[in-house]
C-alpha cells in the first residue's frame, strides 16, 4: 500500500499564530512541502522573496491570473495573494505531501477543488488578544490592526467550513494538536492506494 499525497491548508485571521505553527509543523516534519504564495503587496521587514512569498508587482499578478497560472487567488488587505498550481503539481509528481498557508477565501477554493483537503483553523483565544498581538508585533498601523480586526471577525465565521480548529491560547498545546492532526490524517485507511 502507498499513501497518497496530503494537501493541508491552515487558514487563520493575521496575528492568531498560522505561520508561527506552519513553520513548527515543516521542522517537525521536513518531508513535507510549504507552498511559497505569490502576492502584490511589498515585503515586510525580514521578509524574503522566495522564502516567504512571490512578491510580485499588481500587473504581473493580474497577468498570472489570465494565464491560469493560480489554483486559487484572491484580493485581501487590499492586495492579491494566490497559490501557484505549479506547487500542488510539484508536490503530486514527488509524492510529497504539502502544506498552503493561506486565508478562508483561498481554502473555500481548495476544498472546492481537492475534496481531501485537510482544513485546519488557526483561531485566537478572542479578539481582544488578536488585537494585542497585532499591536505587540508592530507591523501595521493602527488603522491597519483595527481593519484586520473587522475582517478577522469575518474569517472566524468561515471556521464551519473547516475539518479542525485549532485555539491557539498556548503555542507548546496548538503544536502537539497540530502535529496530531497531521499524524492522525496519514493513518487513514481511505489516503492508501491499494
Amino acid at each position: 500500500m502507498k499513501e497518497k499525497n496530503l494537501i493541508i491548508v491552515l487558514s487563520a485571521p493575521s496575528g492568531a499564530g498560522k505561520t508561527t505553527l506552519c513553520k513548527a509543523l515543516l521542522k517537525k516534519f521536513p518531508e513535507i512541502l510549504y507552498s511559497v504564495s505569490c502576492t502584490s503587496r511589498p515585503p515586510r521587514k525580514g521578509e524574503k522573496n522566495g522564502r516567504d512569498y512571490f512578491f510580485v508587482s499588481k500587473e504581473e499578478f493580474e497577468k498570472m491570473i489570465k494565464n491560469n497560472e493560480f489554483i486559487e487567488w484572491a484580493k485581501v488587505h487590499g492586495y492579491y495573494y494566490g497559490t501557484p498550481l505549479k506547487n500542488i503539481e510539484t508536490a503530486k509528481k514527488l509524492k510529497r505531501d504539502i502544506v498552503l498557508d493561506i486565508d478562508v477565501q483561498g481554502g473555500r477554493k481548495i476544498k472546492k477543488k481537492f475534496k481531501d483537503a485537510v482544513m485546519i483553523f488557526i483561531s485566537p483565544p478572542s479578539i481582544k488578544v488578536l488585537k494585542e498581538r497585532l499591536i505587540k508585533r508592530g507591523k501595521d498601523s493602527l488603522k491597519e490592526i483595527e481593519k484586520r480586526i473587522r475582517i478577522a471577525k469575518l474569517e472566524m465565521k468561515e471556521k464551519i467550513f473547516y475539518d479542525y480548529e485549532i485555539i491557539n491560547d498556548d503555542l507548546k498545546e496548538a503544536k502537539k494538536k497540530l502535529f496530531s492532526i497531521y499524524i492522525a490524517e496519514k493513518c487513514k485507511i481511505r489516503r492508501k492506494d491499494a
